[in-house]
């Protein structure tokens, strides 16, 4: 539903909110990546949606949550961009705060046909800070699980106090080796690290051993260390490490598949699935979308990652969607 400004409409209230980096990429690709001060012809060139929240936010929407984006936006090309790409996957941006006169977040990711990894040159613009406003934070207390990526850091804080005293699950994608990160991890509920940022906020030698550091200092439910092409280690204290599967696809694009599992994990946990079942989902929509160009677009539909999943021997998350 669309309100008579072109926002949706705010009183459908969102299950999963999120604050974070939403971006506005061109996708680049190449056969390879070229040698230093030469030329190189594309393969082809795309404009599309990414950012760690961002994208979480759209994948959890392909597969069938309510959800919707706290931040601030521009009004150039890039803002609109993004606004528009946001109401194409059903992510609400009812509670965006639109202002003039600014640039938005962008980055150019080169995409290698070679060997289908991705580099990433971006721009965080000049927008200025995120500041909650009353609606925002009653959304925060009212959704099931609060995404965060540690971008807009203060706003995240604050929303994520909000959560934890109102029984608001925060999921934190632990990407990015921020400064001041350290007063974020507290409230995370649902806290799932790649493997760099693990191993390098610990100092731990391994994703397993950094798994349990993570437990032990932060006290969430769960801590979900994500290994790329390994897979990955679920801890949820007192328990033996899980070891979860990476699932082997032709890929094409892995830019974002991080981003994906973190809103996979959103809505596995908003329908119910336990935490290691929340992994394997995740990472067979994670795996489903590398097969396809652009972050967002390449994000399944529940019914293509039920069946991918069934292929595979795991006949329970049929049983899990009824």
């Amino acid at each position: 539903m669309k309100t008579s400004a072109g926002k949706s409409d705010p009183a459908a209230l969102p299950e999963i909110v999120g604050i974070g980096a939403n971006v506005h990429d061109t996708l680049v690709t190449v056969p390879h990546y070229p040698t230093e001060d030469t030329k190189l012809r594309a393969d082809n060139v795309v404009e599309c949606g990414g950012g760690p929240c961002g994208t979480g936010l759209v994948a959890a929407a392909k597969l069938g949550a309510q959800c919707a984006y706290i931040g601030v936006l521009s009004d150039d090309s890039s803002g609109r961009f993004l606004i528009e790409d946001m109401r194409r996957f059903n992510v609400s941006d009812a509670l965006v705060d639109v202002k003039s006169g600014y640039s938005a977040f962008s980055s150019y990711i080169w995409l290698s046909g070679e060997t289908a990894s991705r580099t990433c040159v971006f721009n965080k613009g000049n927008l200025p800070p995120l500041e909650l406003s009353e609606e925002q934070m009653a959304a925060v207390k009212s959704a099931k699980l609060l995404m965060i990526d540690g971008n807009e850091l203060e706003a995240a804080i604050e929303a994520a106090k909000a959560a934890n005293e109102s029984g608001t699950l925060v999921l934190y994608d632990a990407g990015g080796l921020y400064d001041g990160v350290d007063r974020l991890l507290p409230y995370a509920d649902i806290l799932i690290p790649s493997e760099e940022f693990a191993k390098g906020h610990t100092g731990e030698a391994s994703a397993e051993s950094a798994a349990r550091a993570l437990y032990e200092k932060y006290k969430p439910k769960m801590v979900a260390v994500t290994c790329g092409s390994d897979g990955g280690v679920l801890y949820c204290g007192g328990e033996p490490i899980v070891h979860y599967p990476a699932f082997k696809v032709e890929a094409v694009d892995s830019n974002g598949a991080g981003d994906v599992f973190h809103g996979a994990f959103a809505f596995a946990l908003t329908h119910g699935m336990t935490y290691e079942k929340a992994c394997i989902f995740s990472s067979a929509v994670s795996a489903l979308k590398c097969t396809h160009i652009g972050a967002r677009d390449g994000v399944p539909q529940l019914d293509e990652v039920i069946e991918f999943l069934k292929e595979r021997g795991y006949d329970e998350f049929e049983k899990n969607m009824e």
